[in-house]
């Protein structure tokens, strides 16, 4: 069966084509910068003998819709495709950002479910609504194929409501739904799956912190192989500090803006969501420059480096706390994957929790599931490679059963 895996975000959609139940994947690629005055498509094949063939093109791309069109042409295209007609589909499974309290598990896509998702898309405003766009799309597109919604709130369902709710008046709660959701579920149940099989532990003891540092950041602590608390809240703003996003503020900063500077709700909800962050303190949300600046002693970078690391370790000893018990502390995502020396500094300081780094093993140019504890390191620290794609990938092949 070949199911094909959407994450569509406000100006990209990344896709994977997997063969189930193997696990294979056939083709992947992604569009990005959709709407912009260029956008590009980067698309790879994988073949049977191991090799990979990459075709990248640069055009212009206006919407979800001519993007979604692009991808299904390249998936039947003679030299770059692997199907020859829609129905080869089995499944599209489509990650959906926010599902409130309704969504806790692996949906099937009705016209009912996509007008409770419409209903909420004002808890996740960067994300619910490309992902409801993508899946009107490929509604049309692939007509056969069963549709299924995957949410990345799904794995923070198992919270106890002492961690997420909120202490305000409980009819807010219960009439509006206002609590904490978390997210990035598919991308924190992914990886503390593949290091407790990676650590040899048993699922259902594995203690972990789990830190996914991207654009998008958030940490989940996690006990006995479920989800007890994360940083992300309502919405994807809260928590740590991202590449455009605020993280954690006094909510009287809102209050300050709109009574005092005049600022309208929309106002502030861009400024946070998207003028903040990284970009907000040094001006760019790409950490690689931050970073670069950083080590040449920009002011504004390092301090923003500074937040940005200090915010983590706030969260990192809280949920040690929580835990009682570490086995792991994970990286993974863009940054926390691929930078040794966030890494670095997320560690320093850390060794009363039993964290501590092997310089040699963190800046080795590695790109599996690995180690980098010291020999003397009461805790593992893990570097785990999310695959987000293809957690939702195995979150909807069992809905096919039942078709």
């Amino acid at each position: 069966m070949k199911i094909l895996v959407l994450n569509a975000g406000s100006s990209s959609i990344k896709y994977q084509l997997f063969e189930m139940p193997e696990k294979n994947v056939l083709l992947a690629g992604s569009v990005e910068k959709i709407g912009e005055a260029s956008s590009l498509v980067n698309h790879k094949i994988y073949q049977q003998d191991g090799t990979e063939k990459k075709h990248e093109e640069n055009g212009v791309i206006s919407g979800h819709s001519d993007a979604l069109k692009r991808i299904f042409s390249l998936l039947l295209d003679a030299e770059w495709g692997v199907i020859r007609e829609a129905k080869e589909i089995s499944a599209v499974g489509h990650r959906v950002v926010h599902g409130g309290e309704k969504f806790s598990k692996p949906t099937l896509l009705s016209s009912e479910v996509l007008e409770e998702l419409r209903k909420i898309s004002y808890l996740a405003p960067l994300h619910n609504p490309a992902n409801i766009r993508g899946i009107e799309v490929a509604l049309e597109i692939f007509p056969d194929s069963v549709q299924v919604a995957v949410f990345d709130t799904a794995f923070h369902q198992s919270m106890p409501d002492y961690a997420f709710r909120y202490a305000i008046p409980e009819r807010f709660y219960r009439e509006n739904g206002l609590r904490a959701y978390g997210f990035h579920g598919t991308s924190h149940q992914y990886v503390s799956r593949e290091a407790a099989r990676f650590l040899s532990i048993d699922e259902s003891r594995f203690n972990a912190i789990s830190v996914h540092l991207g654009n998008g950041c958030s940490i989940t602590a996690i006990s006995n192989g479920i989800s007890v608390d994360t940083s992300m809240g309502l919405t994807p703003l809260g928590g740590l500090i991202m590449g455009t996003r605020s993280g954690d503020i006094d909510p009287s900063l809102i209050l300050f803006l709109e009574k005092h500077l005049n600022m309208t709700p929309e106002q502030v909800d861009k400024l946070l969501n998207k003028e903040s962050g990284l970009k907000g303190l040094a001006g760019s949300n790409d950490l690689r420059e931050v970073i670069d600046r950083y080590q040449h002693q920009d002011p504004a970078a390092q301090l923003a480096v500074e937040m940005y690391v200090y915010r983590i370790k706030k969260y990192i000893g809280a949920y040690a706390a929580t835990l009682g018990r570490l086995d792991a502390l994970i990286f993974t995502a863009g940054v926390g994957e691929n930078s040794a020396f966030i890494r670095e500094k997320v560690c320093q300081g850390l060794e009363m929790l039993g964290i501590e780094l092997d310089q040699d093993l963190n800046t080795a140019a590695v790109r599996e599931t690995r180690a980098l504890e010291s020999a003397s390191g009461k805790v593992k620290i893990l570097v785990v490679p999310t695959n987000e794609e293809l957690e939702i990938a195995l979150q909807t092949y069992p809905l096919l059963a039942n078709q």
